[in-house]
């Protein structure tokens, strides 16, 4: 296949890069930091690739790079783990909703279109709750990061008018060697760990390989289409996170991260840690595709083994 990819040097992107490319496709990555990523991808270890650096909110020449290719994948977005400011909430709005409307735009300019667009958006797009539970049915929230998802998946959804099929994955947290499980381990490994704020908020996870296979799944499967909630069928409480986590470790996990602290250090985006969502993946299931790790547990044991 020859697919293009948005977000390539991200957690995510960086090892989707390199499987799909191991797989024998040809890649196109649109990048913000064109020297980050020939450094990521030297052209010695990666022949069949080609960065093209572009503007993600802005139509340009780089549009031009999807005529003809099988497949894109739009994993591109401002981290949402900063602390949130009115301009950076219009950068975070911004680099999902209208460089995915760009994007649908060259799709709608090329001649040869794609046959799909696998793009991500994120569990956020529920809101927060200690006791309800989230299928792929359930309506959306209202808070800024579930405006956000609603705004990113309208925009993605304008490409099934052009004959193309799409597929939405809605991320809970990666875990993975990197991202935000790197986040999480100093202060287990100084004997240090705990949960955060109340512990009782829900933790919505998936492993890092489990999402590959997934965004695989969705290249593969023709039938494969709609919005799936890409996260184990096992979400957890923080406070089990945090105990799995001190096990696998052999660390302790007693040692609690007040609230304050996290709000003074991410200000709004603290929300994202201090509440939570249960999240099931109930069509990613029904559509057949089977978790290699489905337990916290298993996946903590392989990514720290």
């Amino acid at each position: 296949m020859k697919i293009v990819i948005t977000g390539a040097t991200g957690f995510v992107g960086q090892s989707l890069v390199r499987q799909l490319s191991q797989a024998g496709h040809s890649l196109v990555l649109l990048v913000r930091n064109l020297d980050r990523a020939q450094q990521l991808f030297p052209t010695r270890q990666f022949s069949d690739l080609t960065i093209i650096p572009y503007q993600a909110t802005v139509s340009g020449p780089w549009q031009a790079a999807l005529e003809g290719s099988d497949a894109v994948i739009n994993l591109a977005g401002e981290p949402i783990s900063e602390r949130w400011n009115a301009a950076y909430k219009q950068r975070i709005l911004d680099s999902r909703q209208l460089a995915t409307q760009k994007l649908v735009e060259a799709i709608g300019q090329a001649t040869q279109k794609p046959q799909v667009l696998i793009s991500t958006s994120a569990i956020g797009y529920y809101g927060t709750s200690e006791t309800a539970s989230f299928t792929e049915t359930s309506p959306a929230g209202t808070d800024f990061l579930a405006q956000v998802c609603q705004a990113w998946e309208s925009a993605a959804k304008q490409v099934e008018s052009l004959g193309v099929r799409l597929v939405i994955l809605r991320l809970g947290i990666v875990l993975g060697n990197g991202g935000a499980l790197a986040k999480m381990l100093p202060p287990f490994q100084l004997f240090a760990g705990g949960p955060i704020g109340s512990g009782q908020q829900w933790f919505s996870w998936i492993d890092q390989e489990d999402l590959l296979r997934l965004i695989q799944f969705a290249l593969t499967q023709p039938e494969v289409q709609g919005t799936f909630n890409a996260t184990a069928p096992n979400p957890v409480r923080m406070v089990e996170f945090c105990q799995t986590l001190g096990q696998v470790l052999k660390r302790p996990s007693w040692l609690p991260v007040p609230e304050l602290a996290l709000e003074l250090l991410l200000g709004e985006a603290a929300k994202l840690v201090l509440e939570g969502q249960q999240v099931l993946p109930q069509a990613t299931q029904a559509a057949g595709f089977q978790f290699q790790y489905p337990t916290l547990q298993a996946s903590l044991k392989h990514i720290l083994a």
